[in-house]
């Protein structure tokens, strides 16, 4: 009969195996990556063929950055998995697509609260700044802190477009040239192109700010008006409508 204590007490197998063991996990890790083109879907809106997933603007950039820093993903996921419950409880399954601009992904199944892949839109902008400096006040039985500090923080844009030409050097196709604003013109369409610009990212900031004026205050823009705007853009750049119902199976 075979016992493990047989391994353990025999370095060398124990390191044979052991080898073994991190060759599979590697290769499990490694191999997908070659056929990366086949995996991520590529989703164009239908009428006018241009991609439907696109970088962050600049304040739902600075949104996300205030998510991670809170810690909101220890208790939230966004990644809603292909089973029926959760269809029904917080829609389309995610795509790889979804968040192939996202540094780093915001992937996960552990969840103290709810999944938040597909919450913009499901709240006003309103219900949103009241569960974030009350959670209590509006969902009574929830256990998430308050964080009443947001909407009296003023955003901080000073290094926004540091922090654009960062996430551009890991792939994320923000522009700096007159090439590179034409190929977002063509990708994404002139209108998302020009949230992209890193050269007027803080005009495009501000400007998002005082037209969505998340937080009711429109004489500032603070945390809140960033964090808001994050989460009113989660799982909204697919109109899963537009698609047959099986289209994405083929990436599956």
């Amino acid at each position: 009969m075979f016992k493990h204590e047989s391994i353990e007490t025999n370095s060398g197998m124990l390191i044979v195996l052991t080898l073994v063991a991190i060759s599979i996990g590697g290769l499990v890790e490694i191999v997908p990556l070659h056929y990366i083109n086949e995996t991520v879907e590529d989703v164009k809106d239908p009428v006018t063929g241009f991609d439907v997933v696109r970088p962050y603007s600049p304040l739902e950039q600075r949104g996300r950055d205030i998510y991670i820093r809170e810690g909101c993903y220890t208790c939230h996921s966004q990644m809603i998995r292909p089973f029926r419950d959760e269809d029904l409880r917080y829609g389309h399954y995610s795509l790889a697509a979804e968040s192939k601009y996202d540094h780093p992904f915001q992937w996960g199944s552990k969840r103290t609260g709810p999944d938040l892949a597909r919450v913009g839109g499901k709240y006003s902008n309103e219900w949103q700044v009241q569960h974030l400096t009350a959670p209590r006040s509006v969902v009574p039985e929830s256990i998430m802190p308050n964080y009443p500090w947001l909407q009296k923080t003023a955003l901080d844009t000073s290094d926004i477009q540091d922090r654009m030409i960062a996430l551009k050097r890991v792939g994320v196709p923000y522009s700096q040239t007159t090439t590179e604003y034409e190929a977002n013109v063509k990708k994404f369409g002139e209108a998302v192109a020009k949230t992209l610009d890193i050269n007027t990212a803080e005009a495009n900031l501000l400007a998002q700010a005082q037209a969505g004026n998340y937080d009711g205050n429109p004489a500032n823009v603070s945390e809140m008006d960033a964090l808001v705007a994050y989460l009113q853009v989660l799982g909204t750049m697919v109109d899963f409508s537009k698609f047959d119902e099986d289209h994405f199976i083929q990436f599956r």
